[in-house]
């Protein structure tokens, strides 16, 4: 890219939805660590609130209690705000499978009254976080997903006269959040088993929670509008991540890993066996940076400049779990020691 907004968090008003989430409650930490005038957390969750409340004692912090299906919440909430980092969603993908009408209503309908309320307060950046599972959607959660960031594309047309730009990142799972699988299989192992895995062939994208974050923040800086980046991440097989933590993490519960059994349940419904953070479809408008990748808006946007790409290298072939950078067990265990949140086995 001939070169980047550089757009500053200095002085600035920032607004995090589902802020008290596994990658939202990052992102207002590492606002913390900015210049940032005033951090406001949107979280539907009285008691996450209350427990982020107490984690941080900055007095720039607002802690705001509220759901992005509420247009009247959102005004005030986003009041005098000059960037968004749109977390909030539902995410827990057989949940979504099961209640499709309550995932729309966050996912994509939470994601307009947002737009909508950015739009009227003429922020000046709004991110969205994504997920691999928007690319060539299997599941009610991709889908949606893929709705939320149609929507924050074409925000960049709704614009007018305003100078908001709108932004995606797209990354796949981050180690230790909600929902994810490791906290699970650590809690399997300290009660002596049995590991339950869906698909020792399945293969999944994996990122520790700060390296996902911190890259979430450079697209901001260099966003144009109308893109949706995409992280550059390692892979896992599932097989794999279960035979690395049963051996490194059973001797410290106190167990043989020969002790610890798995047991093979199959996909549970909407999972696939790989994923993919860029589809077939979306190679033409695709180009690779040093650390992302970017796609460019499949409409036209008046204020988008696609030269600015022209010079990055185009992306030959679909990035999926299977073919990216898949991870030993030895380098499994060293990402895992490194999460903040990792379960404590005999300790």
């Amino acid at each position: 890219m001939s070169e980047t907004t550089n757009r500053s968090l200095a002085g600035n008003q920032v607004l995090v939805t589902g802020g008290c989430g596994s990658i939202g409650s990052k992102i207002v930490s590492k606002l913390l660590e900015t210049e940032a005038e005033t951090v406001r957390v949107l979280d539907t969750d009285e008691e996450a609130l209350f427990a982020l409340k107490q984690e941080h004692t900055d007095n720039r912090l607002r802690f705001l209690l509220g759901d992005i299906r509420d247009r009247n919440r959102l005004k005030m909430a986003i009041e005098d705000i000059d960037v968004v980092f749109h977390a909030a969603a539902l995410k827990h993908v057989e949940l979504n499978e099961y209640n499709p009408f309550e995932t729309v209503q966050t996912n994509v309908q939470g994601t307009q009254n947002l737009i909508r309320a950015a739009l009227e307060e003429s922020v000046d950046s709004f991110v969205a976080v994504s997920t691999d599972k928007a690319s060539n959607p299997a599941s009610v959660m991709g889908a949606t997903k893929l709705l939320s960031e149609r929507l924050v594309t074409a925000a960049n047309t709704y614009k007018g006269e305003r100078n908001t730009s709108f932004a995606c990142v797209r990354f796949g799972n981050v180690l230790g959040s909600s929902g994810s699988v490791i906290p699970v299989f650590m809690e399997q192992i300290e009660d002596g088993g049995p590991v339950t895995v869906t698909d020792p062939e399945m293969t999944r994208f994996i990122m520790p929670t700060e390296k996902a974050v911190e890259l979430v923040f450079r697209a901001q800086e260099r966003m144009r509008g109308g893109e949706v980046f995409v992280l550059k991440m390692p892979g896992i097989r599932v097989g794999t991540l279960a035979d690395a933590m049963i051996a490194e993490y059973a001797p410290r519960a106190g167990y043989e890993p020969g002790e610890i059994e798995r047991e093979i349940i199959g996909a549970r419904p909407g999972e696939r066996t790989h994923e993919k953070l860029i589809s077939e479809d979306e190679l033409q408008y695709a180009r690779e940076l040093e650390e992302m990748y970017v796609i460019f808006p499949q409409i036209d946007l008046p204020s988008y400049r696609q030269e600015d790409y022209e010079k990055e290298p185009p992306v030959d072939e679909e990035y999926t779990s299977e073919n990216s950078n898949l991870l030993g067990e030895s380098e499994i265990v060293e990402l895992i020691e490194e999460m903040d949140t990792i379960a404590t086995i005999g300790t």
